[in-house]
């Protein structure tokens, strides 16, 4: 009986991947957490402080509003673009001259880089010579980004839901042209209504598509930074201020690099948490 071997060799064209990954990785993580236990007056000097900056991150009241505003902002995210972006996906056209057109349509606001992003935004929204805040306050309802904490949050979110859905949209319906036409056959014969299709359907087969997009999403979405610093620069006072940008204010504002050592390792593992319960959660019927 003849022994089949197996060629290990093309692990050679994947090592210099690793090496180059645990380089721009691992050794910039090492020194966040060398960082998070010592204190330093500067002049290279470095003094032992163990856990304290974790204890005082986590006591801290500006830490725990810090988080809770990206929480709320990851999850009002995530309930707008994901219904849209599944909503739009329908209704794209699957064949026909239009398709090319609506994918690169979809695709334009995703290749805009995020500070311009935030930048067009904050002239398109200018209560006094924006197209947006003009339109708004031309209704009769006071908008002014700039001193409404409100108004702020509904800016905020109204650029990042114009700036990602697509995202969500061309994943989707790359999972709808994905599932095989016999399954609508069937669905035509059996008098399906549209609704059905969707639910026992498309719905099912778009899962693992929906998983991806709601992780990606919300890991974006989690670490936002960019785009809102240049719109609202974390204002009206401290209403926009997420955790990124808290944690940027700590660590080149204040120049605290323990606190921010420590706060960036628990930023990392809440992202790394709530991706795991999303993740459990979507796939928990998979075996079934």
């Amino acid at each position: 009986m003849a022994v089949r071997t197996t060629n290990q060799k093309a692990w050679l064209f994947v090592l210099p991947v690793f090496l180059l990954v645990a380089f721009n990785a691992l050794i910039p993580l090492m020194t966040v957490v060398n960082y998070s236990v010592q204190e330093t007056f500067g002049d290279n000097v470095f003094f032992w402080e163990g856990l304290r900056w974790y204890q005082q991150v986590l006591h801290s009241e500006r830490f725990h509003d810090a988080l809770l505003r990206q929480l709320a902002f990851s999850f009002i995210i995530l309930a707008i673009e994901v219904p849209l972006g599944i909503y739009i996906a329908l209704r794209m056209p699957r064949r026909g001259p239009w398709v090319s057109v609506c994918l690169v349509l979809m695709a334009l606001p995703l290749l805009i880089p995020w500070n311009v992003v935030g930048a067009m935004w904050n002239i398109f929204a200018l209560p006094d010579i924006g197209l947006l805040g003009r339109a708004i306050n031309g209704l009769g309802i006071d908008y002014n980004y700039t001193q409404e904490p409100l108004a702020a949050w509904f800016t905020v979110v109204l650029m990042d839901v114009w700036h990602w859905t697509s995202l969500v949209a061309l994943l989707c319906y790359a999972g709808l042209c994905a599932i095989p036409d016999a399954y609508y056959q069937a669905a035509k014969i059996d008098g399906a209504r549209p609704w059905a299709v969707f639910r026992y359907i498309q719905l099912p087969k778009l899962k693992r598509v929906l998983t991806i997009a709601i992780l990606l999403r919300f890991m974006d979405s989690f670490m936002i930074y960019t785009e809102v610093v240049t719109l609202t620069g974390g204002g009206p006072g401290n209403a926009t201020t997420f955790l990124s940008i808290d944690l940027v204010k700590i660590a080149l504002g204040q120049f605290d690099l323990g606190p921010a050592a420590a706060m960036s390792l628990i930023y990392f593992l809440i992202t790394l948490l709530v991706c795991w319960v999303f993740y459990t959660l979507m796939m928990r019927n998979e075996a079934d």
